[in-house]
Parts: C-alpha cells; sequence; structure tokens
C-alpha cells in the first residue's frame, strides 16, 4: 500500500550555490505540499505528484539571468564524464573529454543492434526506492552508470607543453593529474580548456571542435578533430615554450591479430602542414574488409614542426621535444604504433604560440548488420565519395583551414552573443550533437539514415524523429533528403499515400509519424529559398495528407484509425494527443496546397481542421485537460491513455507554434492542459513517483526534477485500460524529448516560468559531476527526440519564417524590451536585436554568413508601444515600406524585396 503524504520523508532543502556557478544550482523546495487526490486502500497506486511545486521565488529568477558559459572544474570533481562530440556529423562518435584528451573513439562502426547498443555496451543493477532491475544500454544504463573518460580511452593520444623559464625546465602533459586546476568551458560547438599551475607564468588553454557550420553539411561532416592550443608568457621575461602532441594507429584497431600484418606510420607535409599518415600492411587477403580497416592522420599546422613516426617515450622526456625527424615507422599488429608531433618557439613577455593540430580518420566499411538494415550502407559513407583516406581529409582540412574555422567560430560566437541566459543556449542547442555520434550515417547514395538512440531502434523512425527541431534548422539539407529519399522514397506506399514509419526496417506506418512527417514538409519548405522543393514533392506530399485525412473514419475531423504510435502500442478510440497532431498536420496540408494553387484540396484541409477541432475541444476536453476516449465497441480494454493526464496531450499546437501557423486549438483550452501538466505531472523530486509507480526506465531518478509522461490525477482504477501490456512502463518515466516539447510550448504560449524550469530540471540532470552534459538519454544514448530541445529555443525567440515568401518574425518571450538572440534561414545566419527606447522600438536583422532575401517582417509591440510609423533602412539607406496590424502585430512590406548579406544590415525603428 502506498504511504500516506504525511509520512513520506521530506526533501532537504538545497542550498544555494556560490556565486559565478548557476548552472549547479538545484531545485528550492523545502517541503512536499499540495498533494492532488485521495488516499485509497487498493488499487492503482495514487498520485503523489505534488500540485505545489515550492519553487524558490530567487531561483527562478536566477533562471533568467543572462550568467556566463558553464565551466566544468577538476576542483569540484567535474570532469570524468564529459564527452563532447568532435567528430564530423555522421563521422562516428570521438569525445573530447574535460581535459581535452579523446575518449572512446566509435569510429569503427560497431554500432548494431543489439549487440553493440549505446557508448558502453553494459548492464546495470538500479535501485529505484523499491525494487533492483537490471537496465540495458536502451533501458539507461548509461544514465544510472555514466561512461567514464578513463576507462573508454582505446586509442592512445595526447599533448605536453615544455617550459625553460629562468634556466628551469618544466614539462607537463595536457592531463588533468598534472595541474592544479583544469576548467572546461561549455560552448558547442567548441569547448575550451584551461590548465592551471599556481607555480607557472603561463596561461594554458586548448580548444576543440571539428568544423561545425550551419546550412554547410558537406563541410561540417569532416572525419577530423582540431585541436588548439595557446600558450602566453605571462611573465616579464622571455621563455622557450614547446608544444608536442601524440597519436596512436587507429587502422584495423580492433580487429588485427598477431601474424595479420604490420601497422605504418609514414611522414606527409606540405605547405600547410607537417603530419603522419597511420595505416595497416595485411599479410594476407581477406582481412581488409574489417569495420576497423581504414585509416588515421595526425598533423600539426606547421610545416616547420618536427615529426615522430615512432614515438615511445612516457614520461616525456626533454629529448621528445628535440629528435630528429623521421619518415617512416612500423610495428607488427598488434602492439601500439605512436607518432608524435613538435614544434618550438621563444616567447617574449606577453607573448602567445598557438598551434592547430588535426586528428582524421576514414573506416569506410559499415558493419554487416548495417548493410542488411538499409541497402545504401553497401556503397560506405557520404565521406568515403569525398575522401579516399584520412591524409586526404587532412589536406583538405588543411588547405581550407582558413575558411573552416572562421566559420565555426563565427557561428560559435553568433549563438553565445545573446541576452538570453547561457545556460539556455546551451541546453536547447547541444542535442545537435547527436548528428556527431554513432547514432547517425550518410551513406554514399547521399542518403541520410538513423537509429533512435546509438546503435537501438532502426530506420529513422518517423514518430521519434519528427520530433526533432534542430536538424530542420541548422541543417535542412539532410531533412530535405529525408523527405524525398525516404519519406517519399524508401518509406513511401505512392498507392495509399502511407508512410512506412521505419522505411525499410518496418512494414506499417505509425499515425503520429504520419502527421509529424507532413508537418515536417512544411518546415522544410519554409527552410528553403523558393519553392522548388514544394513543387517537385507536392504530389507526393498530397498523398500523405490524404492518407492521414482517411484515418477518421466516422468523419468527424479526428482520427480513430486504431495505428502504431512512438508508445510502442496501437491505441484504440479518439486520443487527444493524435487527433490534435493530425488538425495540425492537416493545417500544415492547407498552407501547403494554399502556396501551390491547389484550392480544392485546401478546402478539403480546412473543413478537416474545423471539424477536427470543434469536435476535439467539445467532446475531447474535461475541463482540465484533453484525454482520450474509448473506442465504442473496444471501450477500454487495450492499453490508452484515457482520463489520465498526458504529457502529449497539445502535441499539435506545439507544432503550430514551431511552424507559424495559426491556431488548431482555443488557447484558454490550451493553456488549462498546459497547467494540468505542470500540476499533475511536473515535480521537482521524482523519486517518490517511481518509486510508488513501477516499471520505467531511469531517464530521471530520486532527487531530480522532471515531467512524468502520464498520470492518473483523479486516482481512477485501471487508468490505462483492462489489459495492460509491458509498454504501461512509458507513463512513469521522464523523457527529455517530451520534456522539451511540452517546454517548448508552454514557452509560445508565454508559461515562461514553467518553461525555463523545466528546461533547467533537464540541464541539471545532465550536470557533468552527475553524467555527460553532452548525452541526453532515451532509448540509448545520444537519442534523437532529445533535439526536440531547439523548439524551446524557437519558442523564446517567437520566430517565424517562410523563405519562398521572403517573410520573417520575432516575438520574444524573455526580456523583449532588450533582446537579441541569433537565427538561421534558407540561406544565411545571423542575429536578431530588438530595444525599447524613449517611446521607440528598435529592431535590426544583421547577417553573418550567406544571406537573407525579406520581402515582410513582422514583430509583436514590446508592451507599453503604440506604433504609428516605421522607418525603414538597410546599410543606412532609407527603404520604402508599408505596414499593417494582424493579430497584435505588425507586418512590414518591403516595396523592394531586400538582399541582406554580412556587408548590410537593416534597421527599422518603430514608434
Amino acid at each position: 500500500m502506498p504511504k500516506s503524504p504525511d509520512i513520506i520523508p521530506s526533501v532537504k532543502r538545497r542550498d544555494f550555490i556560490k556565486k559565478g556557478s548557476i548552472l549547479t544550482i538545484g531545485f528550492l523546495f523545502s517541503r512536499h505540499s499540495g498533494w492532488s487526490g485521495s488516499l485509497k486502500p487498493a488499487g492503482y497506486p495514487v498520485h503523489n505528484i505534488p500540485v505545489d511545486k515550492n519553487l524558490d521565488a530567487l531561483w527562478v529568477k536566477s533562471l533568467y539571468q543572462r550568467g556566463k558559459p558553464t565551466t566544468y572544474l577538476k576542483s569540484r570533481n567535474e570532469l570524468r564524464y564529459i564527452g563532447m562530440p568532435v567528430g564530423g556529423l555522421h563521422a562516428g562518435t570521438v569525445y573530447m573529454g574535460g581535459d581535452v584528451r579523446l575518449w572512446l573513439w566509435g569510429i569503427y562502426n560497431e554500432s548494431e543492434e543489439p549487440k553493440n547498443e549505446g557508448i558502453d555496451n553494459k548492464t546495470v543493477l538500479w535501485n529505484d526506492g523499491n525494487t533492483v532491475s537490471k537496465i540495458r544500454s536502451r533501458d539507461g544504463a548509461s544514465y544510472i552508470e555514466p561512461a567514464i573518460a578513463e576507462n573508454k580511452r582505446v586509442l592512445e593520444q595526447g599533448f605536453a607543453v615544455r617550459i625553460l623559464y629562468k634556466g628551469k625546465l618544466i614539462i607537463k602533459e595536457l592531463n588533468e593529474n598534472h595541474w592544479d586546476e583544469v576548467s572546461f568551458q561549455a560552448t558547442y560547438p567548441t569547448a575550451t580548456v584551461q590548465y592551471t599551475d599556481h607555480n607557472l607564468p603561463v596561461s594554458i588553454t586548448l580548444t576543440g571542435y571539428s568544423p561545425f557550420i550551419p546550412l554547410d553539411a558537406d563541410n561540417s561532416l569532416l572525419p577530423a578533430t582540431v585541436l588548439r592550443i595557446a600558450v602566453k608568457n605571462l611573465s616579464g621575461e622571455k621563455m622557450d615554450v614547446s608544444v608536442m602532441g601524440w597519436m596512436e594507429n587507429g587502422a584495423s584497431k580492433l580487429s588485427a591479430k598477431k601474424g595479420d600484418g604490420k601497422k605504418v606510420n609514414s611522414a606527409i607535409s606540405s605547405d600547410k602542414f607537417k603530419g603522419v599518415f597511420s595505416s595497416f600492411q595485411f599479410s594476407k587477403d581477406g582481412l581488409s574488409t574489417a569495420t576497423d580497416s581504414g585509416s588515421t592522420a595526425f598533423a600539426i599546422l606547421n610545416p616547420g614542426a618536427g615529426v615522430h613516426t615512432g614515438f615511445n617515450s612516457w614520461p616525456v622526456t626533454d629529448t621528445a621535444f628535440t629528435s630528429a625527424y623521421t619518415q617512416n615507422s612500423e610495428i607488427d599488429a598488434p602492439e601500439k604504433l605512436i607518432s608524435a608531433l613538435f614544434t618550438s618557439k621563444t616567447l617574449t613577455a606577453g607573448a602567445t604560440m598557438r598551434e592547430d593540430f588535426v586528428i582524421s580518420w576514414h573506416f569506410n566499411n559499415p558493419n554487416d548488420k548495417l548493410k542488411e538494415l538499409v541497402k545504401d550502407a553497401r556503397g560506405g559513407y557520404y565521406y568515403g565519395t569525398k575522401f579516399k583516406n584520412a591524409g586526404e581529409v587532412t589536406e583538405y582540412l588543411a588547405t581550407h583551414f582558413d575558411q573552416l574555422s572562421t566559420q565555426t567560430e563565427l557561428w560559435q560566437k553568433t549563438w553565445n552573443d545573446s541576452t538570453l541566459p547561457h545556460w539556455f543556449l546551451e541546453r536547447t542547442f547541444v542535442n545537435i550533437g547527436t548528428l556527431s555520434t554513432a547514432n547517425t550515417y550518410r551513406f554514399a547514395s547521399g542518403r541520410f539514415w538513423g537509429w533512435e538512440g546509438v546503435g537501438a531502434c532502426a530506420g529513422t523512425c518517423t514518430h521519434v524523429w519528427q520530433y526533432a527541431q534542430s536538424m530542420g534548422r541548422i541543417f535542412p539539407e539532410l531533412e530535405r533528403i529525408l523527405r524525398q529519399k525516404v519519406d517519399l522514397g524508401a518509406g513511401f506506399r505512392p498507392d495509399s499515400g502511407a508512410i512506412i514509419f521505419r522505411a525499410e526496417n518496418e512494414s506499417r506506418p505509425a499515425i503520429d509519424g504520419q502527421a509529424g512527417t507532413i508537418l515536417r514538409f512544411y518546415r522544410e519548405h519554409q527552410m528553403s529559398a523558393n519553392d522548388e522543393f514544394l513543387k517537385t514533392n507536392w504530389p507526393g506530399i498530397k498523398k500523405a495528407v490524404q492518407f492521414m485525412l482517411a484515418q477518421d473514419k466516422n468523419g468527424d475531423g479526428m482520427t480513430d484509425t486504431p495505428m502504431e504510435n512512438t508508445l510502442d502500442a496501437v491505441w484504440e478510440g479518439e486520443i487527444a494527443w493524435i487527433v490534435g497532431l493530425c488538425i495540425a498536420a492537416a493545417r500544415a496540408g492547407q498552407a501547403m496546397a494554399e502556396d501551390m494553387g491547389d484550392a480544392d484540396f485546401s478546402q478539403i484541409c480546412k473543413t478537416y481542421v474545423q471539424k477536427g477541432r470543434a469536435n476535439m475541444e467539445e467532446q475531447l476536453f474535461n475541463g482540465e485537460y484533453f484525454i482520450h476516449k474509448p473506442d465504442a465497441v473496444q471501450g477500454r480494454k487495450k492499453l490508452g491513455s484515457y482520463n489520465t493526464c498526458h504529457i502529449d496531450q497539445v502535441y499539435g499546437q506545439s507544432w503550430a507554434h514551431q511552424v507559424g501557423l495559426p491556431r488548431v486549438l482555443d488557447k484558454e483550452k490550451t493553456l488549462s492542459a498546459l497547467r494540468s501538466l505542470w500540476k499533475y505531472n511536473f515535480t521537482t523530486d521524482v523519486g517518490p513517483y517511481i518509486k510508488s509507480h513501477q516499471g520505467g526506465r531511469p531517464y530521471a531518478v530520486a532527487g531530480e526534477g522532471g515531467m512524468v509522461m502520464n498520470t492518473n490525477p483523479h486516482n481512477e482504477d485501471k487508468p490505462y485500460g483492462e489489459n495492460e501490456s509491458w509498454q504501461l512502463g512509458y507513463f512513469h518515466e521522464c523523457m527529455s524529448g517530451f520534456e522539451h516539447q511540452v517546454a517548448a510550448h508552454m514557452m509560445a504560449e508565454g508559461m515562461v516560468d514553467q518553461a525555463l524550469t523545466m528546461t533547467r530540471a533537464i540541464h541539471d540532470r545532465h550536470h557533468a559531476a552527475k553524467r555527460n552534459p553532452y548525452n541526453e538519454i532515451e532509448c540509448s544514448d545520444h537519442y534523437a527526440r532529445a533535439m526536440a530541445s531547439y523548439g524551446t529555443f524557437i519558442s523564446a525567440c517567437g520566430f517565424e519564417y517562410h523563405g519562398p515568401k521572403g517573410f520573417l518574425a520575432f516575438d520574444p518571450k524573455i526580456s523583449p524590451e532588450n533582446f537579441k538572440a541569433p537565427f538561421t534561414s534558407a540561406e544565411g545566419w545571423g542575429t536578431f536585436k530588438q530595444l525599447q527606447l524613449a517611446g521607440k522600438q528598435l529592431a535590426k536583422v544583421e547577417i553573418a554568413y550567406g544571406k537573407l532575401r525579406l520581402k515582410t517582417f513582422a514583430v509583436r509591440p514590446v508592451k507599453g508601444s503604440v506604433i504609428k510609423t516605421v522607418l525603414a533602412k538597410v546599410n543606412g539607406k532609407s527603404q520604402q515600406v508599408s505596414f499593417r496590424k494582424q493579430d497584435d502585430k505588425y507586418f512590414i512590406d518591403f516595396h523592394t524585396e531586400l538582399k541582406i548579406t554580412p556587408l548590410h544590415s537593416l534597421e527599422l525603428t518603430l514608434s
């Protein structure tokens, strides 16, 4: 029998962390109070989530503060779990650790279901407070016991510095054990590590990244890592400084056995770099098809540097920095063969030495499981069509380094140069790193393909990937490829219009995947420079919409055909979250039909939306929230959400906000639903809930906050149906992708405190003191649905965009009177600024990369502003405009289409 509220132990109040450590602040509350529901002697567990969250007002206020980039410290034991993906898109998983040393090295095509799931293939034990369960990788093993960098250093790699100062020689490796303090500043897609020795008058930093340029997928997929080291002389006298890096030959690292052949290191160079190409020379045929057969390379972008093709000097000695150049080295498998690169410089007082090191790899042999799952894998990877080996990757990166590094750093600066809180920018963006792990692939055919989580659940599953918002905004080309090659290609049934939710790896459509993918078609159309994408694909898109509309058997605008959904079950009846999602998809179908001039189909979609909305609001709203109406024949025999409070109940309206569609659900009813989710599903400590509600997986554990998937606030018996199935366990979990979706929706509807609190709960669950900040786990590691986090950023900006129409709009939800944030468009990215000053509202659009075509700009007046005139200038030159008010927004139409580039900016004065 569940404990009554008065005997559930109170949660200790958490103290504020000292100033400068805002990102480690936990939820501040005193005692659980305001329990909903009444106690029952038997039956389903009592709902025990407190209505009153008892959040500390100062803590909530702190969520809005700009703060500083998160910095993790050795002195606080915050480095061991850090693993920032620093390889290119779809190039495997290479982690940059808390002290910069690289680890994991998931580049050998091992990810495989169920053989090699996750980043650390292990089963762990989890005590949820009531029972002890065995947890696999796909069930959250890495959440309970995160992978530790020191245990996963597959390849030998590192750096050392040599300093000669006042006759004293100091040699130190860039290893946390060699320094008084090591700090890791998290500013994805780059991170900077600083090393401190209180007795050394030098500043040493190392910045790591892989080229990452939004809208440029090709230059962002290089299988390479850049490590930039900088040593600054802080003394008043000159000093001699040397820097050395080393890297193990990674070819055939896992499979080669004694007698199979030799590892070979060969010196390579150009006028841009000096380096070592690492390969494997086989002694017999038939071995070169192994998944780890390929090459690695190590280079320094300094043609005057020294080279060791065979290096073996630990601890690192003085002579290692000065010994003679070697041309070639080899060694029998499976012994280690290590290369090293070094350079020296005399630094005057205050001078800085900078060196760029590059590590590259090339393993173009997908495993047999992947080739079995998707035929495109048989041709190898997309990067394999561009480069024959790791040496060519190095040459390309070195040749184009100025462009690649400058544009990567420009994006990092643009993203972080904002008035939004640093912690918020980090959490909403960081999950795009999933694309730089072994969770995703791009094959030689150009096709994009992904697991749900690393090595688990194949086929770029539509009902998971449709939650992800970041790829469509940062690399829209990849989403367009998915739409054309898979959703209207390998996974399409042209006779019916059904989209098979795992393409070749399934035979059924999923109703939520179908609807969500229609909305993605509309987003991809919006993120295009012109209407060619829509024109080309409209016949297929129209069929997909028609198939979805046909799932409404009784013609009431509410989907009622039993069909697979993302909770891995087939639910009967009319289900609010599926009904609403289909209504939103039909509204997107209407918008696309209008853009295509297809008036008849536009009217069909419009009628469906009107009918569905009216019936959903009348029949599926219980006065508090939206529910699941049982099937008239089946009743509640099968699993469903029924009268419970389900996390996705107004997901359709959430999606509509993401793509700037008009409302598809009544605002007040929607707000009531969101408030119910906050009231009944969000808790600052999930411990009591998961202890009493058994069967879920550990994606949030005792002492952590989160939003539970599905709760039974009115304490019904058998709330989820008569014949409960294994999927019921999902209802008791906190899955970050769903939570991000709700946070994005709350933000869009003006529930900003709640949206920030939910996002911060996820952020705190992934603090480096507890687990890897870069890995949000659901069904396995780097779960794709977590890329829904970007949607909360979109909502915070009130961003709307339609490339073919040349339309851009902002409606900031956080500090609109003084707001600045980045944005991406079809052909460029930049920054939007807004300032309320002396009765005027000033707006500025700046482009940092590419270009922006603009015909119409829309903005909501900041509270108190009354707009009567609009002045527009581009690069100081006045532009003719007209403006109109519509739905509390002002739409500014430019008489001549603007083309804004990095040399120009748009300035608007609304007064």
